[in-house]
């Protein structure tokens, strides 16, 4: 099961067969049914799609599929070339394009890719939207154009710089205050696009930045997921070099993590939270995160005389919420900034400048930063799935068993219990179950993940 059809995309491994894999055959039919979306639903004589892509080893192959593709639709491409979601997301609006695809399986290592879809906004297609597509490539209703009408490829690199400068610009972006603070920073970019605009935006800040992994070629020196487990290397380096902090993105810059000082994890989850507060102290509003995030938000929130809701997990889900609530900031607990005054999409970039001016304002280190915040611990766990397993029947038997607590059944289940609670869904971009707890110490989170995947185990059978 190497290849995931979902409404926010298609996601899968690089060779194999047709239809189980991410083969060429696959990235032009679903790349030919995104292009025969736009112009059913744009109605306009001619489109422009923006297309960047992460380093991955896969993405120059995916891209030329991608792009001459949808040359053969008859629609332009502004091509990015080595790219950022975000940029990509940016970079859509400011073009005047009709749409956007970034070619990045994010934290997947590197034998996977995928095709992430934007709308005219530079945000991600809607579900409905996303539906329409998959059916489009399933019954192959493709109407190519004709000689006369192919479309035409526009090269623009300047687009990292563009999103740089942008960022630069932000009312609550004190590139003064950082500069003063003279920080030593670290970068981990897992040898990808974020090795080249993470250092971009920092040297304009004035920050020292010692690299690690900044080649952007593809070659991904561990797990690209930004998590404590992959990152030894840059933890034992921030101490090393004596840096204030590490900053560590994953593939297509849109996951973001801190290292303290002490070559201590800041926490994925305490990203958006150490942002939103900083934020939040500047200009007072709601925030939104996904359900599978820390309650610390909320704390935070709730300080700031704020109202905070948490919406299904996926980012298309986070916005949808964060503009109904008029959101000042949001995001998700994987290190997910939505920050809506630069634009409605996670940014790494956004969230770095962000964290920067509110250590160089706080005036203390990294690691009393993350003590001035609510402790809570989080166990991320995850259950392999086979295709013998009906996950939904496991679902409702834990809604069941656990029916006397505080249930939600809009993504999974989400059972709250007084002093911490737990997540059950099913991936939409792995064969997997995730498993989420949060608790008051990590042993209390690890105990609690661990009974729940004992039950889950019993109910499968496993």
């Amino acid at each position: 099961m190497t290849l995931i059809k979902s409404i926010s995309g298609i996601r899968g491994t690089i060779g194999g067969v047709v239809g189980e894999n991410l083969t060429p055959v696959d990235a032009v039919k679903f790349a030919s049914a995104y292009g025969t979306w736009l112009k059913n639903y744009s109605k306009k004589d001619k489109l422009v799609v923006v297309i960047g892509r992460d380093a991955r080893i896969s993405g120059p192959m995916i891209h030329n599929l991608v792009v001459n593709t949808l040359i053969g639709l008859g629609i332009d491409v502004i091509d990015l070339g080595l790219s950022t979601t975000p940029t990509v997301e940016i970079a859509v609006p400011l073009e005047l394009a009709d749409g956007g695809i970034i070619l990045t399986a994010s934290h997947n290592p590197k034998q996977w890719n995928a095709l992430k879809l934007l709308n005219e906004k530079g945000e991600f297609l809607s579900g409905a939207e996303g539906a329409k597509i998959l059916e489009i490539a399933e019954n192959e209703s493709f109407n190519f154009a004709e000689v006369d009408d192919l479309g035409e490829i526009t090269s623009n690199d300047a687009f990292m710089d563009i999103h740089v400068d942008e960022v630069l610009n932000m009312s609550l972006v004190d590139v003064e205050a950082v500069k003063a603070a003279k920080f030593k920073v670290v970068v981990d970019a897992v040898n990808s696009s974020g090795g080249i605009i993470i250092p971009k935006l920092l040297e304009q800040m004035g920050v020292e930045v010692v690299k690690l992994y900044c080649e952007p070629n593809g070659h991904f020196p561990h797990n690209p997921e930004p998590l404590k487990e992959h990152l030894s290397a840059i933890c034992e380096l921030v101490v090393k070099e004596k840096a204030d902090l590490g900053i560590v993105v994953d593939p297509d810059v849109d996951r973001l993590a801190f290292i303290s000082e002490d070559g201590e994890m800041f926490g994925e989850e305490y990203t958006l939270v150490a942002v939103a507060d900083y934020v939040l102290s500047k200009t007072p509003g709601n925030t939104v995160s996904n359900m599978s995030s820390s309650r610390a938000l909320r704390d935070v929130t709730l300080k700031h005389g704020g109202m905070y809701e948490s919406s299904a997990v996926g980012e298309v889900n986070v916005v949808e919420l964060m503009k109904k609530n008029n959101a000042i900031i949001g995001g998700e607990g994987n290190g997910g900034i939505i920050y809506p005054e630069s634009h409605y999409g996670r940014d790494s970039i956004v969230g770095a400048a962000l964290f920067l001016t509110h250590l160089a304002h706080k005036k203390m280190k990294v690691s009393e930063l993350r003590a001035s915040y609510p402790q809570y611990f989080m166990s991320k766990n995850k259950i392999e799935l086979t295709p013998q397993i009906d996950v939904d029947a496991i679902l409702e038997a834990m809604t069941d068993k656990y029916q006397s607590e505080q249930i939600s059944t809009i993504d999974g289940v989400k059972i709250d219990f007084a002093e911490n609670w737990v997540h059950l869904r099913k991936s939409n971009t792995e064969p997997i179950i995730r498993i989420y707890t949060e608790a008051a110490t990590q042993d209390l989170a690890d105990e609690l993940a661990q009974k729940i995947i004992n039950e889950i185990k019993i109910i499968a059978k496993i």
